[in-house]
């Protein structure tokens, strides 16, 4: 490998690296700290974790598109990841509930340009130079899982620790992002006139109902495990250890995914991934003991390690080549961020009425209906491949 290659797969590595360091060290304590610190209530607490996927619902595909528009995804990304950890500092400024709203969508606004264009950014350089995506990729969890484990201690002396880190990170992968290598980027052809056309594919909106059931669930799971675990007896580096054998687990399984995937088939490990979802779920309901928690937290590895790849993969092999990245923002902002904003407000009303078991029960009720769905979709896949063969 020629040495320009390796050191721009050096410096995607160490964004991703970064970026998510800083998010690994705020996102899953945040929850705890707007309790604990602040004082806030339940609905409260839902509805300032909930905010943030609601907004990139809407500017994850407008950050994408100004940055085809601009031909300039480097300078974008740049200037989002700076400003996104700057933002972060309006929670150690601020102590009212509204201007905790409102520095948590001003952080949301800057953070939904971070991973789409990141990630076009790195599919584009990899694929041009035949390396495997995922590898660049698991720099992320690997970050993600090191900074909760490390800021979980660190915050037990100062909570307010886990937002200067946050700048700290960022602002190091802003200045990483300035070396991530340029790639062409073609103007966008009628964004709208994709939409409508991936609409009308009925396995597309079966497959975006079954993201938000089961992935939904994934990703407000990490608003709500720290409060699990601090309900089971755990502190901030109980936290720390349960997310970082979480986050990390991710990494193996995304390394075998693409085997399994080619064994069994792509919803055959989607449903995989939700049934083990499923049950991870229904464990936690039954109020386990924190040793049992952190011994079941590689359960995440299947789910999200699983998931992921499945998904991406199945979307690309539904979406005609002319919409298919018009399918995976859409796939991203409604099945992802959508599924994500819901489960994690109606997880917070549940939390405030209930308890913490009761948002388990309630993602388990949604994965469920997700696995059943799935199961259907295959076999719709079958009889569809069974006719197709008869009519040959």
């Amino acid at each position: 490998m020629e040495t320009d290659v390796k050191q721009n797969l050096l410096t995607l590595k160490g964004f991703y690296l970064f970026a998510f360091l800083g998010f690994g060290g705020l996102f899953p304590l945040l929850s705890v700290y707007l309790s604990e610190t602040v004082g806030l209530n339940g609905y409260q607490i839902g509805t300032i974790m909930s905010i943030g996927p609601i907004i990139m619902i809407f500017f994850q595909p407008l950050w994408g598109f100004v940055s085809d528009l601009t031909s300039s995804p480097i300078k974008i990304l740049t200037i989002t990841t700076f400003f996104t950890g700057l933002s972060a500092l309006g929670y150690v400024f601020f102590d009212t509930y509204y201007l905790l709203l409102m520095t948590a969508i001003l952080i949301a606004i800057f953070q939904s340009a971070i991973i789409p264009v990141s990630d076009s950014l790195s599919l584009k350089y990899t694929s041009k130079v035949k390396y495997n995506y995922g590898n660049v990729r698991l720099f992320g969890s690997l970050g993600f899982g090191i900074a909760v484990f490390v800021m979980g201690r660190l915050s037990e002396k100062h909570p307010d620790y886990i937002f200067y880190s946050f700048l700290i990170f960022l602002t190091v992968a802003s200045m990483i992002a300035f070396k991530i290598p340029k790639e062409k980027t073609t103007a966008p052809k009628n964004l709208l006139g994709g939409v409508k056309e991936i609409l009308t594919y009925k396995k597309f909106i079966i497959f975006l109902a079954i993201t938000f059931l089961i992935f939904g669930p994934n990703l407000a799971n990490n608003t709500y495990f720290g409060l699990f675990v601090e309900d089971s007896g755990g502190t901030y580096t109980g936290i720390g250890i349960a997310f970082l054998v979480a986050v990390l687990s991710e990494v193996p399984f995304m390394r075998v995914a693409g085997g399994w995937i080619n064994r069994l088939g792509l919803l055959q490990v989607a449903t995989i991934a939700g049934v083990v979802s499923l049950v991870r779920w229904i464990f936690y309901f039954t109020e386990p003991s924190l040793t049992l928690i952190y011994a079941t937290a590689v359960m995440q590895g299947f789910s999200i390690g699983l998931f992921i790849p499945a998904g991406l993969q199945y979307i690309r092999d539904i979406a005609p080549v002319h919409i298919v990245a018009t399918a995976i923002t859409l796939y991203s902002a409604i099945g992802n961020g959508f599924g994500n904003w819901f489960c994690t407000f109606a997880g917070g009303i549940i939390y405030e009425e209930y308890s913490i078991y009761g948002v388990y029960l309630f993602f388990a009720l949604l994965s469920l209906i997700g696995v059943f769905l799935n199961i259907w979709l295959i076999k719709e896949e079958k009889g569809s491949s069974a006719v197709q063969h008869a009519v040959s």
